[in-house]
């Protein structure tokens, strides 16, 4: 079995390399090899055997010659009529990725108190894409569609999530605190719930629609400002790199602002 170097970081330390030999014993599935390994499937794309482009249920017989590709990138996401971009869902241990995420206006629920079954029911009956660096619960066949984010800094887990996916994104539109959708709102309308100082330094707010929680363009607004234009030029530069022939498919696994609260 030879393991794509991508997909290597999931093999224990003893047996990260990309050539492994694996035991055959005529009755496990390719996909199981493969998760013995410690890859879950949602990270898979191709598996071939002896150049044959098989499946996780394919059952290798002794001396096939398997090549387990990671997931194209980017990774396409199948999208409801009227989506533009994938919905996501993260775990408990993604608050500060989740934000960021809905500073560029993607669809981003998270919740802090979730258990993992909760996780995978509400990933898949709102077709949320789950994202998560718990690799066993990437393991679970319920579950519709996942991925498992790289990096400990956010900057770096948000680089990955954007040069997986490339969505399509609307900076400046979604509450960073509940993910509702902001809109315009009159600043005499705010004007009783702003400091002195904030009154008489900004003039343009937005509200959220669900949790009605007030925004502007404060002190931070550079550094956010930052953020949304590396992630403009990340998803740019992920839509260049994808193969013009062909647009892929999922994998066999597939299956913060300044505002007046603060």
């Amino acid at each position: 079995m030879r393991v794509a170097p991508e997909l290597l970081l999931f093999l224990p330390a003893a047996r990260r390399r990309e050539e492994q030999t694996v035991a055959c014993d005529g009755t496990s599935t390719l996909g199981h090899l493969v998760e013995a390994l410690g890859v879950p499937l949602p990270e898979v794309g191709a598996l071939t055997a002896d150049g044959v482009r098989g499946g996780p249920s394919h059952q290798p017989s002794p001396g096939e010659r398997v090549e387990v590709a990671s997931v194209p990138r980017p990774q396409p996401v199948p999208l409801e009529p009227g989506q533009d971009a994938p919905r996501f869902l993260l775990d408990v241990h993604l608050g500060t990725l989740a934000r960021r995420m809905r500073l560029l206006g993607l669809d981003t629920a998270y919740h802090n108190d979730m258990d993992d079954p909760a996780l995978v029911v509400q990933a898949n009956e709102e077709r949320r894409v789950l994202l998560t660096q718990d690799r066993g619960l990437l393991r679970r066949r319920a579950l519709w569609f996942g991925a498992y984010v790289r990096g400990a800094r956010p900057d770096d887990q948000l680089r990955d999530l954007l040069d997986r996916f490339a969505p399509a994104l609307s900076p400046w539109t979604r509450c960073t605190a509940c993910n509702g959708r902001l809109v315009p709102v009159g600043k005499e309308e705010v004007a009783p719930e702003l400091a002195d100082g904030t009154r008489r330094s900004y003039d343009v707010y937005g509200r959220c629609t669900e949790c009605g929680q007030v925004y502007w363009r404060g002190a931070h607004g550079g550094h956010l400002e930052k953020i949304v234009r590396e992630a403009a030029r990340t998803v740019a530069a992920a839509r260049a790199a994808r193969p013009a022939s062909s647009p892929g498919a999922p994998g066999p696994g597939a299956g913060g602002v300044d505002s007046a609260a603060s």
